[in-house]
């Protein structure tokens, strides 16, 4: 079918993709032209230094329905005990998380199984799912919660996970949180995402890859490697009997921070309950060390697991990523891909280390 014929195909039926998937030419990666979050060019124009919004009173997640959000695809209550998926009607004050559909998603509706041409380029629908998960107070980002709360944020994340790998139109799963405006963050709120995507992601698919790789010729996992000499050596940060944080030896930005599962572990999803806390405790230690050393740092944290799509991934480590956000890429990082680290991350272990916690 030619590009032409589907776009007429798509004016036909009254439907118009969130987002449109575009492969490039040379490195056979793909990139997403959000439609749905369309903005007209000349407001990249800079205004001036923009500010997050801090009141309650003008925040679309303190009351996501009240603002216009539909019914929450799952929703956690204070008490823990009360849980309800789907069929709420009025929804009581004392909700604790919320998961709402995206307002304006990078992926939404569309047909994942065709990929179409325009001359020499390939691209395909944007179909997938773009999820917000929302914690309940305005200001307690996930540096400042109880352990019992971050875990109760990891359970959400596997929730969703599980709920939506079988889909047909999903291969893979990613799990994100931006922290502070730098970081990417459009709304003060603490809220992480989901995104469900028909495609690898073109950085999922390098760290596979090298994984395989690594495995085929070492007969041996790379993480697990990484993970038991870390654990002894100055770049360890914390570790319990589950998982250990690191600054890893070759970084991509200042105060990078990994997590890795000590067990061999290739999806994220796969957690076991006991996993889990340990897990929500590595991250707090991560997420705190960095606010109290680096005063409140705006960072991005994400997972990277095996795919959901059906394949063989016992080689791949799953593990979490945080890039706190301490410099911008400048002509020597976005031309030629080397990263310049301005602090050792033997340096950034010790400094961690050493913040007081409690």
């Amino acid at each position: 079918m030619k590009i032409s014929d589907f776009k007429k195909k798509q004016l036909r039926d009254g439907f118009k993709n969130v987002s449109e998937l575009r492969q490039d030419l040379v490195s056979g990666d793909w990139m997403v032209v959000a439609t749905g979050r369309a903005k007209r060019p000349h407001m990249f124009a800079k205004t001036g230094k923009k500010k997050f919004d801090q009141s309650i009173k003008d925040c679309p997640f303190e009351d996501p329905q009240k603002t216009g959000h539909e019914e929450p695809l799952l929703i956690y209550y204070e008490d823990s005990k009360r849980r309800k998926v789907k069929g709420i009607k009025k929804l009581v004050r004392d909700w604790s998380i919320q998961v709402i559909k995206n307002r304006f998603p990078a992926l939404g509706p569309g047909d994942c199984s065709e990929k179409y041409k325009e001359g020499p380029y390939t691209l395909m629908d944007g179909s997938g799912f773009h999820e917000i998960i929302i914690t309940r107070d305005h200001k307690k980002h996930l540096a400042l919660m109880s352990l019992d709360k971050v875990e109760e944020v990891v359970h959400v994340f596997q929730e969703r996970y599980l709920t939506l790998m079988e889909h047909r139109c999903v291969n893979y799963i990613f799990i994100f949180h931006n922290h502070g405006i730098e970081a990417g963050a459009t709304i003060f709120h603490p809220h992480s995402q989901l995104i469900a995507l028909p495609i690898l992601p073109a950085d999922v698919r390098r760290d596979l890859s090298g994984a395989k790789e690594y495995h085929e010729k070492h007969r041996k996992c790379v993480h697990c490697q990484m993970t038991e000499w870390e654990k002894e050596e100055r770049r360890c940060i914390f570790q319990n009997e589950h998982f250990v944080v690191f600054s890893p030896f070759v970084p991509r930005v200042n105060f990078e921070i990994r997590i890795y599962p000590r067990k061999h572990q290739s999806h994220f999803e796969k957690m076991s309950e006991v996993e889990r806390k340990y897990f929500a405790e590595a991250l707090w230690q991560a997420l705190f060390r960095l606010y109290k050393g680096l005063k409140d740092p705006a960072y991005n944290f994400f997972i990277h697991t095996a795919p959901c799509d059906g394949k063989n991934y016992d080689y791949y480590h799953w593990h979490a990523e945080i890039l706190p956000k301490t410099n911008i890429w400048a002509g020597i990082e976005l031309g030629t891909g080397v990263e310049v680290i301005m602090v050792k991350p033997e340096e950034v272990a010790k400094f961690l280390r050493n913040q007081k916690i409690g």
